[in-house]
């Protein structure tokens, strides 16, 4: 971005010679080939460039009584300017644009000479013309910045949507351990109903077999014998009196299993909010339960979790996001803790808004840790175990919601994350959060 930028700007004028008079010039800037000018270039016989003579400054000669008889035939060399704007065509455009607005004087009477690397005169330039360079140089740069904005927003959409698998593989392999238990017994009950309705289905089929030798005047008293034989040997095998106690047992616990299989599904789905709207009314506290439920597998065996949960008025929120966010604290919270520890909840309004307390008693972070947590791709856990991008897009979702996220933290004490939420939300939700 040099010499070609400031040669499309050139304007091939032919110079003028000192000698010339100023009549002959005033004569040469009414013709069409120079009416775009402001002023004439005058160079030596080199081609060096002495100075401009402008249109103005004629104008200014010829107002005055008599001035063209009385100064028509002086030299033009008389009236030029010697100290003229002079550009290097190997300047770049943006250079030569600040060397332009730097030096031109009010109201711009004159154009601008463009040289060589010799320094010898090649052409003017207009001031209209660098002018329109420039605004089409900053309208390409809008269209570069435009489009690496979009490319900003599709990267960033794209690291939200690697963050949410992330959080989702995370969720849906605590999910499916969960699952795995209720559903463990479910199985076994079904296999044991199975073994144990076996007999009673050869009880039935012994007295089916009994019932029709009964009916049949035909039957022989041996085969009536032997029918009552197998009816009986049937019945004790099934023990039917001794039965009802162990199905209805069986039946209750398998039933009870279905029903945590059912609150993990529900729980999943109230979660995710796959069938709901992406903003609406909801308690927070609801949104503490659901991600408690989603995360108890993480933190069953690592922290015995306290809620202290106050009445909250209903919130315009995006709870889908929320729960992101809730389920990302709970997450970090039991993985900051050694051995078993403890995580608080609470949440509490008052006038300013909403607000939502997390705290653990983990390891805590350092000064220098603690703040840099809520920047991109910042972790402290090791490579593959984290993208670092949780705890950034939790502080953009909570921004986007019109609220703030603060963290305190100390070595070997914990830490505690408070979230505040206005009523109502200050801002609109945006689709692309």
């Amino acid at each position: 971005m040099s010499a070609s930028a400031l040669q499309s700007l050139l304007r091939p004028v032919a110079p003028l010679a000192a000698a010339m008079s100023i009549s002959e010039v005033a004569d040469r800037l009414l013709t069409a080939e120079h009416r775009a000018f402001l002023s004439l270039p005058v160079v030596d016989a080199d081609g060096r460039p002495l100075g401009l003579v402008s249109r103005s400054k004629l104008q200014d000669i010829f107002m005055q009584r008599f001035g063209r008889d009385l100064r028509g035939r002086h030299p033009v060399g008389e009236v030029m300017n010697p100290a003229p704007l002079i550009v290097s065509l190997a300047t770049s455009l943006e250079e030569a644009a600040k060397q332009v607005t730097g030096q031109l004087q009010y109201p711009i009477t004159e154009d601008f000479i463009l040289v060589d690397g010799q320094g010898l005169y090649r052409g003017l330039g207009t001031v209209l013309d660098l002018l329109k360079a420039m605004e089409a140089r900053v309208a390409q740069r809008n269209r570069v910045l435009r489009q690496a904005l979009v490319d900003l927003k599709e990267s960033q959409a794209q690291l939200l949507q690697s963050e949410k698998m992330a959080s989702l593989g995370q969720m849906v392999a605590g999910v499916a351990h969960e699952l795995n238990t209720p559903l463990g017994y479910v199985k076994n009950n079904v296999q044991l109903l199975g073994e144990l309705s076996a007999p009673l289905f050869a009880l039935a089929a012994a007295q089916a077999r009994l019932g029709q030798c009964l009916n049949d005047p035909a039957c022989a008293e041996a085969d009536l014998a032997d029918a009552l034989a197998a009816a009986e040997q049937a019945r004790q095998a099934a023990a039917p009196e001794l039965l009802a106690d162990d199905l209805e047992q069986l039946l209750s616990d398998t039933l009870y299993g279905l029903e945590q299989i059912a609150e993990l599904v529900l729980g999943l789905k109230d979660f995710a909010r796959l069938d709901r709207a992406l903003s609406e009314e909801v308690d927070l506290n609801d949104c503490i339960r659901s991600a408690l439920l989603i995360a108890r597998h993480h933190i069953k065996d690592k922290a015995e979790v306290v809620q202290q949960l106050g009445e909250l008025p209903r919130i315009a929120c995006a709870p889908s996001q929320i729960n992101q966010v809730l389920l990302n604290l709970l997450t970090n919270a039991a993985q900051a803790i050694e051995g078993r520890g403890r995580i608080q909840i609470r949440s509490w309004a008052d006038a300013r808004g909403l607000h939502l307390s997390l705290q653990d008693n983990g390891r805590g972070m350092p000064p220098a840790v603690l703040a840099k947590i809520f920047d991109p791709f910042f972790t402290t856990k090791p490579v593959g175990q984290g993208t670092g991008l949780g705890l950034s897009i939790s502080y953009k979702i909570i921004q986007d919601h019109g609220g703030q996220i603060r963290v305190a933290s100390e070595p070997g004490r914990g830490t505690r994350f408070l979230i505040s939420l206005p009523l109502p939300p200050a801002v609109a939700m945006p689709r692309s959060a």
